[in-house]
């Protein structure tokens, strides 16, 4: 690609709205001060080539990113945090900005070298061409100029340009994968994301030498790329492929591939007043059909938080207890649902369809009698566990039909309050 053809794909507003465009000046006048030649790489290259909208701006300088983020703040405003292992630094951008994201990562062009395979790499300052020679695969070795008269000139050492023109996902070299085997992760979502083919010597190099390391790999590290996965549209593609070429079952033996069925239903219904959370929805519909031993083995496995843990057990607790509950009076269900997640339950329901579930998250949630404890103290009754029961015994009348108002409450109200001897 030329450079005015990059000028105008760099001064498109549909593709860069105009308010990144002027944080991109600023950030190449800044850098230009200090001496830096400065570029965007990677993503923001691949996607402005692929004509789609930009999101994140990686910024690449061949200098020292900490001292242009300094710079930046000095002059700007917000914060930095610096990551000196990684001569890296994050700029959270002054509110007055208004831009999405919020924050910038800048960093300092580099080459890697990986003390053993898997480790995270060490890093020391280089070369734009080195920066991008580390980089995963073809289509992310790509850069941008910004700084002086070399503005929109494309730095494309890899052939990154033809391998987007050919949607073909390609890596460096062929220890790509024993570096880093989250790379293996992150090719086939590309895959997935943009409809390309993982060229043929790519998909050799996912063998069981790649896949023993994956195995190795920390749950945090392996559940960041699975949260990712589950941010793409084309997410229940991806796990697909992932099971196909062997991945899941590196990561856990029991980890059994998505339900295809279960696709659709990442896309949740807000009418229902139900907090929707991608990714919680997602591990759910993965391994509610699993066994209790199981969801609890592959939750410790990935790092699961303690909530995210709780949502996918009691999802498939909830599952599996469905034969159990059916035809059962609105209460029965209500006391048997009412301590578990509601994006749960919301979960079980789109599998299921127990229209029970939906009754229960639209309607009998709510519903509580009009008589509280203060009533009940005003009776005089004494505060303990018959205050509960009580309380209990009147929702359940409300729930199952049994009262329809506020008289007939009361009547049931003092029918209780006699059979407990009270007066």
């Amino acid at each position: 690609m030329t450079q005015p053809d990059m000028l105008r794909l760099l001064r498109d507003p549909n593709l860069i709205p105009p308010e990144k465009q002027n944080l991109l000046s600023d950030l190449a006048a800044q850098a230009a001060s200090l001496g830096f030649s400065c570029y965007l790489v990677g993503g923001f290259v691949r996607d402005l080539l692929l004509r789609r909208p930009v999101k994140d701006l990686d910024f690449v300088v061949e200098g020292d990113a900490i001292k242009l983020g300094r710079m930046l703040v000095k002059k700007f405003g917000g914060k930095l945090t610096p990551h000196k292992k990684f001569h890296t630094a994050v700029w959270r951008l002054p509110s007055t900005f208004n831009l999405h994201p919020s924050f910038l990562d800048l960093i300092t062009a580099r080459k890697e070298t990986y003390a053993y395979p898997g480790a995270l790499p060490t890093v020391t300052p280089s070369t734009i061409e080195n920066d991008l020679r580390r980089r995963d695969f073809t289509i992310n070795a790509l850069a941008v100029r910004l700084d002086g008269d070399r503005f929109g000139e494309l730095l494309d050492p890899l052939n990154g340009q033809g391998d987007l023109e050919e949607g073909i996902v390609r890596v460096l070299h062929p220890r790509s994968f024993i570096d880093d085997p989250t790379r293996i992760l992150r090719a086939l979502r590309y895959e997935g994301r943009y409809s390309f083919d993982l060229d043929s010597l790519t998909s050799d190099l996912i063998n069981s030498e790649a896949l023993a390391i994956l195995s190795q790999l920390s749950g945090e590290r392996l559940r960041h790329e699975l949260d990712l996965i589950f941010e793409e549209d084309q997410f229940a593609r991806i796990l697909l492929r992932a099971g196909k070429f062997g991945l899941l079952k590196s990561i856990h033996p029991k980890m059994p591939e998505f339900n295809q069925d279960y696709a659709g239903f990442l896309e949740m219904d807000n009418r229902l007043d139900v907090s929707a959370d991608r990714r919680v929805m997602g591990y759910m519909l993965w391994f509610m059909n699993l066994s209790e031993e199981d969801v609890f083995s592959i939750s410790s496995r990935l790092g699961f938080t303690n909530e995210l843990t709780l949502s996918v057990w009691a999802a498939a607790q909830l599952k599996r207890s469905l034969p159990h509950l059916a035809g059962s009076k609105p209460s029965v269900w209500t006391y048997a649902l009412e301590k578990l997640p509601l994006l749960s339950i919301y979960a079980v329901y789109l599998v299921s369809r127990e229209n029970a579930l939906l009754d229960y998250i639209s309607m009998w949630r709510h519903v509580k009698p009009h008589t509280t404890g203060n009533d009940l103290l005003k009776r005089k009754l004494t505060p303990g566990p018959r205050f509960g029961d009580i309380l209990s015994r009147l929702r359940a009348a409300w729930l199952d039909g049994e009262v329809q108002s506020l008289a007939q409450e009361k009547k049931l109200l003092e029918r209780l309050l006699e059979e407990r001897g009270a007066t």
